[in-house]
């Protein structure tokens, strides 16, 4: 019998999470996060191509470094690189999921969005109401907390560049926290 296809991501994650780091602490601060990781991972972090597919795991170790050399172990940090990485990513070359005004319209894209990203699993967009949804995650092989908090970061600032205001994004369900789901409330005014 096969076993299940290992959880992946686009190296565009990665790198985004390098280029976060370089700019929020400069380039030595890039250093410091690689020193902390085994020779294997070093070599894959320093030949990252953005549409190529990398375990997962390579990001965990990542996240992890980054969280112990730059976040003082606060895992909050992360919400600040999904911050950034919307930024990079959805005012260049994915610009076109954004819906100006549309809050709804944007997050109804959540499951190609989350194709681009990661190699299994779905996510799903739910209205709940006028100026409310719910966005959850299912059957990701692997998952982390850090990864999460990016995901809050990014769809926050995400409906901020469609120009919602007083955007929360706030989990309600965490796998990595023990869930059955990773699970999303979001509302804006």
């Amino acid at each position: 019998m096969q076993s299940p296809p290992r959880q992946q991501v686009k190296g565009g994650v990665l790198k985004s999470r390098l280029q976060f780091v370089e700019d929020a602490a400069g380039k030595e601060a890039v250093q410091r996060v690689l020193a902390a990781l085994s020779d294997d991972d070093r070599k894959s972090l320093g030949m990252l191509l953005t549409a190529q597919w990398y375990p997962f795991e390579v990001g965990m170790r990542l996240d992890a470094a980054i969280v112990k050399e730059l976040g003082n172990g606060r895992e909050e940090y992360f919400e600040r690189l999904g911050e950034a990485s919307a930024d990079k990513n959805l005012t260049t070359v994915h610009r076109n999921f954004l819906t100006q005004g549309d809050a709804h319209g944007f997050l109804a894209k959540a499951p190609n969005i989350y194709k681009l990203y990661y190699g299994n699993g779905r996510r799903e967009y739910e209205r709940t109401g006028e100026r409310s949804g719910r966005l959850t995650t299912y059957d990701a092989e692997t998952f982390s907390a850090p990864d999460c908090l990016t995901i809050v970061g990014w769809y926050r600032r995400a409906l901020q560049l469609c120009g919602v205001s007083d955007v929360r994004v706030v989990e309600t369900e965490c796998r990595a926290r023990g869930g059955s789901v990773c699970r999303y409330e979001v509302s804006w005014a």
